[in-house]
Formats: C-alpha cells, structure tokens, sequence
C-alpha cells in the first residue's frame, strides 16, 4: 500500500497550496490533517504516515499557500490570528482542501479531520460549520468561539487538551463545554496531566513522550469508531 507522501498542487482565487498526500485506497475511510501555525511539519507528517499504515487516505492540508506561509513565528501569529477571527475564512481554505482530497480518492461521506494548535482550532471551526466531517479531532487547539451563534454540531468531537496549557484559560474550557452541550454534540474532552501547550510535538521542549502517546491511542479509537 502506498504510504509515502506524495506533495500535489491545487489552488483557490487567492493562491496556490501544495498539500501532501498518501492515498491508500479510492473511498476508504479518509483522513484531512490540519497543522500547526508554521505549515506542514514533520509532526503532521508522523500522524500521516501512521494512520496511512491503519489503511486511512490521508491529506495534509495547506492552509496558507503560496501567498501566506509564514517565514517566522511572528509571521505564523499574525497569519494564523488573521483565519482564527474569520472563521468563514478558514472553513473555506478547509473545504476547498477536501475537495482536493475528494478528486485523489478520498471517501467524501466517510472523512474526519484532526488538527494541531492552529490546525486544532480549524477542526472544531469545520465542526461549528457542520462541514461534512464525522468527526473532528482538536490536539491542544484554542477553543475560543469568536461568534455568538450556536448551531446543533453534527460531527462527533473529541478534544485532546494537555492540563498545563497556559494559552487557554478555564473561562474558554467552560465555554468550550457549555458551547457543546448547547449543540447538543457528541463530545470527549480529555486532560492529559504534567503537559504544557506543545506536549505532542518532538521538536518542543515541552514534549511529554508518554502523554503523547496516550493521546494518539486515544485518537485512533476515535478515528476508529467514526469512520470504520
């Protein structure tokens, strides 16, 4: 089975975004990966790999392209600010990425996303759009909701949420709680403990290795009861 990732090109009005993608097999159970603020890293790439071996079609998205990939951490702030306060704007760059992933092979009625920090938020904002996920995974996302409309949420939500994390207070968790229940969704929502922020990225320093795995476990049996 090919699991390698693949780089392909596809584009919107306003860039051109290069993706990377392993598909498995046409219309098996699919998978959209969000990333974090920088782009495409080799901890969506990890994810990728792994769940192209459990027999899932995977898509890495670019949400940038080609005309907003940030050169520096300031830059990824900005950028990422800019789509987290324009939800409409992100769902967007999410829908036509699935499209894209459509047209490769990918099961259009059968795909979740999952998505880290920044990517994490744009998988709960394709849950509050009700986009044709059935399920969506946020690792360590905001959780803030920048609009005050409440909408029945469609596709099952599990957030996985280190403890630590001091870039989001217990005021956007109850929120984030009382949100879901006003939706009436079918949530999870797990702490995992001695994490900070980043604890499911190598490249931090605030990597938890053990807390990392738990939390992967966790979102294979997810993915597992959603799509399989």
């Amino acid at each position: 089975m090919a699991q390698e990732l693949k780089k392909i090109r596809y584009t919107d009005e306003l860039a051109t975004h290069e993706a990377e993608v392993s598909i498995q097999k046409q219309n098996a159970p699919s998978v959209l990966i969000l990333p974090a603020w920088m782009g495409i890293d080799d901890e969506a790439r990890t994810a990728a790999k792994d769940l192209a071996k459990e027999g899932y079609n995977v898509f890495i998205t670019d949400v940038y392209g080609n005309t907003d990939t940030p050169k520096d951490m300031e830059a990824a702030k900005k950028i990422s600010s800019f789509y987290k306060e324009n939800p409409d704007k992100y769902r967007h760059k999410i829908e036509i990425a699935v499209n894209e992933f459509i047209k490769l092979g990918a099961n259009k009625n059968n795909t979740a996303v999952i998505g880290y920090c920044f990517g994490g938020t744009g998988s709960l904002e394709a849950a509050r759009g009700n986009m044709n996920f059935k399920g969506v995974v946020s690792i360590h996302g905001s959780l803030k909701k920048v609009d005050a409309t409440y909408n029945t949420i469609k596709p099952k939500v599990l957030v996985i949420h280190p403890a630590e994390d001091a870039s989001v207070s217990k005021q956007d968790i109850d929120l984030f709680m009382d949100e879901m229940r006003k939706g009436k969704a079918d949530w999870q929502f797990f702490y995992y403990g001695n994490s900070k922020h980043t604890f499911t990225n190598p490249q931090s320093k605030d990597y938890n290795a053990l807390m990392t795995e738990r939390a992967w476990k966790h979102v294979k049996l997810f993915l597992d009861e959603v799509l399989k």
